[in-house]
């Protein structure tokens, strides 16, 4: 049963008895809103921090590294040391490394994407090439070119493997939403007949690869998100306590519309700080 936004009765979070060790957070909606920090963010990376807490923060984003991350988040007044980030990028080029490590599949990878995919691509031992791959790994971009789409349709065409680091349709952008990493998958959808696996929210295998990085068990791992079509069914598919927080995407008011609940509700991560 879902808790409301009402002060907890422990100093700690509990599930089924164990005390919940390792945390897992969205970033846009539930640290962050358009470049500010969200009141009680801070305090709360600070509490982790200071009781010697494993957690992560995850992104969808395939554009930056963890580095770039680090950096943005510092500029809106949040430090997080960037190996406390995982991306849908580093958590495709895991599933990607594992893949190649369990079958006899080569590890070339013709990529569409930034910064983000081909460096964690590169950093998992992968070659980035537009000659028989083995791969097509679709990211985040600003800059679609109909000339790499075309490529991408082509190899796997050929019997190249399609991933995508995420469904995300839109994007923001200052001018309003654009098309990103889903849409395009579609594109190149429609033109194969291939679907893509996709590695990224809502795909609990995120959830676990991010898990596996900071060597934490479900039971003991807890679930922050804004959003309950992604955040909260992926993180109670990957068996986590979930905690759905109201100062994002999803508000009170829809939550009746799903067929399941995050075990918590909370108006923002300031109502998290005396639980930690």
């Amino acid at each position: 049963m879902a808790e409301e936004s009402t002060p907890h009765t422990s100093a700690s979070v509990y599930r089924n008895g164990h005390e919940i060790e390792c945390w897992l957070t969205d970033m846009d909606g539930v640290l962050v809103h358009e470049n500010q920090a969200i009141p009680g963010a801070a305090e709360l990376i600070q509490r982790w921090v200071d009781t010697s807490k494993r957690f992560l923060v995850l992104t969808n984003n395939s554009i930056f590294t963890p580095r770039d991350l680090a950096a943005r988040l510092r500029a809106s007044g949040l430090e997080v040391p960037e190996e406390n980030i995982w991306t849908s990028a580093l958590a495709t080029a895991q599933f990607l490394k594992d893949q190649v490590q369990s079958s006899d599949s080569g590890n070339r990878a013709y990529t569409i994407g930034e910064a983000g995919l081909t460096t964690a691509l590169h950093e998992a031992g992968f070659i980035l090439t537009d000659t028989d791959p083995d791969f097509v790994v679709l990211g985040e971009t600003r800059t679609y070119s109909f000339e790499a789409i075309t490529m991408a349709v082509r190899h796997i065409l050929a019997g190249a493997r399609f991933i995508a680091t995420n469904p995300d349709a839109t994007g923001p952008s200052k001018d309003g939403p654009m098309p990103a990493t889903g849409a395009i998958a579609a594109m190149i959808t429609k033109a194969t007949g291939r679907e893509p696996y996709i590695v990224g929210k809502p795909n609990p295998m995120m959830f676990r690869s991010a898990m596996n990085q900071i060597d934490a068990h479900s039971e003991t791992t807890a679930m922050i998100g804004d959003r309950m079509d992604t955040d909260i069914v992926a993180g109670m598919e990957a068996g986590l306590h979930t905690v759905l927080v109201l100062s994002g995407i999803t508000q009170r008011e829809e939550i009746v519309s799903f067929p399941f609940r995050p075990n918590q509700i909370l108006n923002s991560v300031a109502d998290l700080k005396s639980q930690i």
